[in-house]
């Protein structure tokens, strides 16, 4: 049986090759990789990370990635200033915006304050925020653009095909998750994927655990097995670069493990899905808009099932095909806005 996808456009590209460093380097001393656009760069880009990096598997490649696409199919330069920790987020941003950038694009919800800060100080260069609604930032500044995703409806998603796979088990089956930290975007997910486990079967188990961190693969794996040590058959990491440890401990215990973000299937035998946000097609389109004259700041730019924004990876070949159609009739009812009002906090 091959693998099947669920609500998205298509896989994923494979993690970015490793970079090299550029030439000239932030006022933090983070890592600056730019990259040579084609003659008659249309705009100049930068891309900011959160502390994962490059290497997250996650976020900051997926937006890597639609920064490169937007390279080769529109001919811009973009550069990568890679923040090693929260403190390099302001001197990043402006010097992005200090070097002429037409577009400054901020990964993560943890860039918030920072972004608001910058964009204040710099009111004529248009930044856009990953994971971060523009109207809950200080000042609303108008020149910030919010991509932001409804990430418990593919989290609905994966929480209803992990009921489906245990309900034969009865009502003392038992699921978890495992969250960086208490975050929107990462309480869109984990509730969302609680919904769908008890829709599908209402007497499940759930756990959750926060590992408060989103690089440190040991915390999320000793939260993962501390989960299976509870009874825990699946596993869904919401927690970055962190999280990975999590998928590992699923495939050290012999347990289900869904990813995030990017479709992580090639991480092992262990993978059930991944729930996917299309990152990197919200910042070419971004990227799209800056060049068109059309930038859309004071707003934000919302990514859904319905928009092929979020969707599920490759589905497990051992998924009985009976569940993959059941799980893609749940999505068709999500884009038709059948089944609306998923939670999107965890208490």
């Amino acid at each position: 049986m091959s693998p099947r996808r669920i609500g998205a456009a298509g896989a994923l590209a494979a993690a970015a090759a490793a970079l090299a460093a550029g030439c000239g380097g932030s006022s933090s001393g983070a890592k600056d990789t730019t990259a040579t656009a084609a003659s008659g760069s249309k705009a100049f880009v930068v891309l900011v990370t959160d502390v994962n990096q490059l290497n997250d598997h996650g976020l900051n490649q997926l937006a890597y990635q639609g920064l490169k696409k937007a390279e080769r199919e529109l001919g811009i330069k973009g550069a990568v200033y890679q923040s090693p920790s929260a403190q390099a987020y302001i001197p990043n941003l402006s010097a992005a915006a200090r070097k002429g950038a037409d577009l400054v694009v901020s990964v993560g919800f943890d860039q918030a304050v920072a972004v608001s800060k910058v964009a204040k100080q710099f009111p004529k260069t248009h930044f856009a925020i990953i994971d971060v609604d523009q109207t809950t930032l200080a000042g609303k500044p108008k020149n910030v653009e919010g991509l932001i995703f409804k990430e418990q409806e593919v989290g609905y998603l994966a929480g209803y095909l992990s009921g489906l796979l245990l309900h034969k088990q009865g009502a003392h089956a038992t699921i978890g998750s495992v969250g960086g930290q208490k975050q929107p975007p990462v309480d869109r997910y984990i509730a969302g994927y609680r919904a769908g486990a008890q829709k599908a079967d209402p007497g499940i188990k759930l756990l959750n655990t926060y590992s408060q961190d989103w690089v440190d693969q040991a915390k999320c794996k000793q939260a993962a097995l501390d989960q299976i040590s509870a009874g825990a058959k699946i596993v869904f990491q919401v927690a970055g670069g962190c999280g990975l440890g999590a998928l590992d401990a699923a495939k050290e215990k012999g347990v289900w493990g869904i990813g995030v973000d990017a479709d992580q299937s090639y991480l092992g035998p262990q993978i059930l899905t991944s729930a996917m946000k299309r990152v990197d097609t919200s910042v070419y389109a971004s990227i799209k808009q800056v060049i068109a004259g059309k930038f859309a700041g004071g707003m934000n730019a919302v990514f859904s099932l319905k928009n092929n924004g979020v969707g599920l990876g490759k589905v497990n070949s051992k998924v009985p095909a009976a569940d993959v159609a059941k799980v893609q009739q749940i999505a068709k009812e999500i884009s038709s806005g059948k089944i609306s009002d998923i939670p999107t906090s965890v208490s």
